[in-house]
């Protein structure tokens, strides 16, 4: 009896370090090589390497030549994900690429990537994108958004907006607000199955709410809930570091 009630007390001691330690943030980039990720590339152009890793930091068009003509690609994480918040930072470069060398410099983070391994692939999407990183693209999926949002203040009550569907594959909440900075920018991705929150160096800049997926053979709308995450390159140099994901 008395071996039981010390079993008992060792476990119930244990515990909460288990708890913390799952829920710890654990690095999906491991700052030397692209395991766990998939690189998914635009027309099948695969002898293109875009992403390049050296000194912990993910380099995008590194050894591109500035002003030629590139694809647009992404890397993608073996597994798929549900509840989670995914924190990174990235940094422009100075190089872009055709057809958007004349445009601003463009990329983004996708989430609950499913259906066709394609660029671009159904998602959810947090725009990283000059003059406004945080916007909202909905790709072949459905995403209800605040109509105003209040930046530092946000709330499910309130007017909102849905946009997605079938047909018309990319649909954008445009917001049309500055958080970047020169440098380095960190961006948080807090994903809760149909709900999602972006960050934007501290601020909170937008919501997603009642994400939904197309259900091809019952021809109708479900909660999206779960997808893996990809990392774009969509013709302008960057890099990103410092990836991480703490599942809630």
């Amino acid at each position: 009896m008395r071996k039981l009630q010390l079993t008992l007390f060792t476990v119930l001691l244990l515990l909460p370090f288990c708890f913390t330690a799952a829920s710890e943030p654990i690095p999906l980039f491991n700052g030397t090589d692209l395991s766990g990720w998939d690189t998914w590339y635009r027309h099948g152009d695969k002898d293109r390497d875009l992403f390049t890793v050296k000194d912990g930091l993910i380099h995008v068009y590194a050894n591109q030549e500035h002003n030629s003509d590139q694809t647009f690609a992404g890397i993608v994480t073996q597994k798929e994900y549900s509840r989670y918040i995914l924190r990174l930072e990235y940094k422009w470069g100075e190089k872009k690429f055709k057809p958007r060398h004349e445009a601003v410099r463009d990329a983004g983070i996708l989430f609950h990537v499913h259906g066709e391994e394609k660029i671009w692939p159904y998602s959810v999407e947090c725009q990283v994108q000059e003059g406004d990183t945080g916007d909202i693209w909905v790709i072949g999926t459905e995403v209800t958004a605040p109509v105003n949002p209040v930046v530092r203040n946000y709330s499910a009550t309130g007017e909102k907006i849905t946009r997605g569907g079938i047909p018309g594959k990319f649909n954008r909440f445009h917001r049309g607000y500055m958080w970047e900075v020169a440098g380095w920018n960190s961006v948080e991705v807090l994903v809760d199955g149909d709900y999602a929150k972006f960050t934007v160096n501290g601020h909170v800049v937008n919501e997603a709410f009642d994400m939904k997926y197309h259900d091809v053979e019952g021809d109708t709308w479900r909660p999206l809930m779960k997808g893996k995450i990809l990392l774009q390159a969509e013709g302008a140099e960057l890099f990103y570091r410092n990836i991480t994901i703490e599942q809630l």
